[in-house]
């Protein structure tokens, strides 16, 4: 193996979550057979003691309910790949401690001086939840379904288009061979959501059905799904393959795991509250504030490992084809007074389409980033035509200035608050307050004028996935197509070294600024509640790491 290119690689790996992990999953130890042994005094006496014991459900909220858990099939939604990974793995993982990618499913890997083979070395002895073995050839099934164009994998196809063949002369021996170079590609192989091994027997069994019906090789196996309810899952009674920071090293020790769908924040935290959950995820700041005072709650929280909330400005409405008109909206929009009134000040303000908690965040972006400037924002607008009539609303050539924007419910009150700051302008804003995967769908159509938008992620890549015009008709909503935006975003996969690729980002942020593509607004810090009567609850990288809980009776 060239050790130096490995190494150059793993720093990269580093260097990007170094910041961002700020919690990660600790709690006692399991024994690795849960179901041995339990009798009722033995776990009234490990109760006692404080040390974990087998049984229970632990139910968690999720504010959406994923569109299918056929994760090459979804549209997209993040909720998808957060609970798909209870049922997955991966080929490496980030060590929560040393913030190094290590192996996992593979045992060891080899990438090759030019950057362009790749060679893992997969372990022995795992199986999926159907009994089928895991072995190299699985997991080349699983990227050649992604890869092959009849799958239509709009979630997942991002992550690894770059691999040219992928190839497994044996059980245990993978080969990716690349087009080119590809940084990102270690750290999206740790993503044990999207790009998790899949049986071709059990996608084969359930034909149309699979997403309804999957199969992983994780610690929790699908039992059941009860549309616009909950997914319920049950222990992996076989599993004994997790992570190697993990206490636990064997199955889980909660009997289920149910993920329940509360698209109320309001109605979410009073089931928290009545005990008919045990985990609210993205909680409101001022929803956290009570919590971290009551002594039967914890709060897990960290900084977004991505963008909180940002517009994105269709390039297909004329109006906003205007750089004047973009510009103006970004002066528009009091992004302090949105952190402090929806976010209770548990934010900072975005200037540019990256966070501080990625690599390759260029901090100048701060100092010319557009500033709240309601007056200069109006001359723009004067500049482009766009006057006030008697009515008050803005018009150009006799047709009004108005626009309709997309929304969320969790995201009601921000989108007020925008919808007041340009209606200061003179410019009508609509919202249209949709579900999640509507949305999505919308935006995939490109069926509106504004959009509220936001994501997680943990290397700058996320600007290509977004904003190369090939993505246009997938994650590029806003189908903006800049010659160089689409010539930096490649060359910033392309390129290994993670200094070169923190000045070519740079030049990104600045022309995604000067351009004026998309609003940017803020970066907030998210919130998990958990019931004190769950234990050992992690949080790491926007996701719940559960193989250490257990259920206190």
């Amino acid at each position: 193996m060239k050790k130096i290119q490995r190494k150059r690689f793993l720093k990269a790996g580093a260097f990007v979550f170094a910041t961002l992990l700020m919690l990660s999953a600790c709690s006692s130890g399991g024994s690795s057979d849960p179901q041995q042994g339990k009798g009722d005094t033995a776990s009234e006496e490990k109760q006692e003691s404080g040390a974990p014991v087998a049984g229970g459900t632990i139910t968690i909220a999720f504010d959406r309910e994923p569109d299918t858990l056929d994760v090459h099939k979804s549209t997209g939604a993040s909720v998808v790949d957060e609970i798909a990974q209870f049922m997955g793995g991966s080929l490496v993982y980030m060590d929560p401690v040393s913030h190094e990618v290590k192996p996992y499913l593979a045992e060891s890997y080899d990438i090759s001086a030019d950057g362009k083979t790749w060679t893992f070395t997969i372990r022995s002895g795992i199986t999926f939840q159907d009994g089928t073995p895991f072995t190299a050839g699985a997991y080349k099934a699983t990227l050649d379904r992604i890869l092959d164009p009849k799958t239509d994998a709009k979630s997942t196809i991002a992550l690894i288009d770059t691999i040219k063949e992928v190839q497994a002369p044996d059980d245990k021996t993978l080969i990716l061979e690349l087009n080119e170079p590809f940084a990102p590609l270690m750290l999206n192989l740790t993503v044990n959501g999207w790009l998790q091994p899949l049986s071709m027997q059990a996608i084969e069994k359930g034909g149309a059905d699979y997403g309804r019906n999957p199969v992983g090789l994780g610690p929790w196996k699908f039992e059941s799904w009860q549309p616009g309810e909950s997914i319920t899952f049950t222990r992996n009674v076989s599993f004994k393959w997790p992570e190697a920071f993990y206490t636990n090293k064997g199955p889980v020790l909660p009997d289920k795991m149910v993920a329940k769908f509360i698209k109320n924040r309001q109605t979410m935290m009073a089931a928290l509250d009545s005990g008919s959950i045990d985990v609210a995820t993205l909680v409101p700041a001022k929803d956290a504030k009570k919590y971290k005072a009551n002594d039967k709650f914890e709060v897990l929280e960290q900084m977004k490992t991505g963008m909180g909330m940002y517009l994105n400005m269709n390039q297909k409405n004329g109006i906003l084809q205007d750089l004047q008109v973009r510009k103006a909206l970004n002066m528009a929009i009091n992004k302090e007074a949105i952190i402090q009134s929806a976010l209770q000040g548990e934010g900072v303000p975005a200037y540019g389409p990256l966070p501080p908690t990625i690599m390759g965040y260029d901090k100048e972006v701060e100092s010319y980033g557009y500033k709240y400037n309601v007056e200069e924002a109006k001359k723009l607008l004067d500049a482009a035509g766009y006057v006030t009539s008697a009515s008050g609303v803005r018009e150009k050539d006799g047709k009004a200035m108005q626009f309709t924007m997309l929304s969320v419910e969790s995201k009601s009150k921000e989108s007020q608050l925008v919808q007041a700051m340009l209606g200061e302008l003179g410019i009508q804003v609509k919202i249209n307050t949709m579900e999640p995967g509507a949305l999505m769908e919308a935006e995939l159509k490109g069926e509106f004028d504004l959009a509220v938008g936001g994501y997680s992620y943990f290397d700058p890549d996320i600007l290509y996935l977004f904003f190369h015009s090939k993505q246009i008709g997938g994650f590029n909503y806003a189908s903006i197509k800049d010659e160089s935006i689409d010539q930096l975003v490649v060359k910033g996969r392309n390129t290994i070294d993670p200094e070169e690729r923190k000045k070519i980002y740079a030049e990104v942020q600045k022309r995604m600024v000067e351009q004026a593509y998309i609003v940017p607004i803020y970066v907030d810090k998210q919130f998990t509640v958990v019931n004190k009567r769950v234990k050992g609850v992690g949080y790491n990288i926007d996701r719940l790491q559960l193989n250490d809980s257990w259920v206190s009776k």
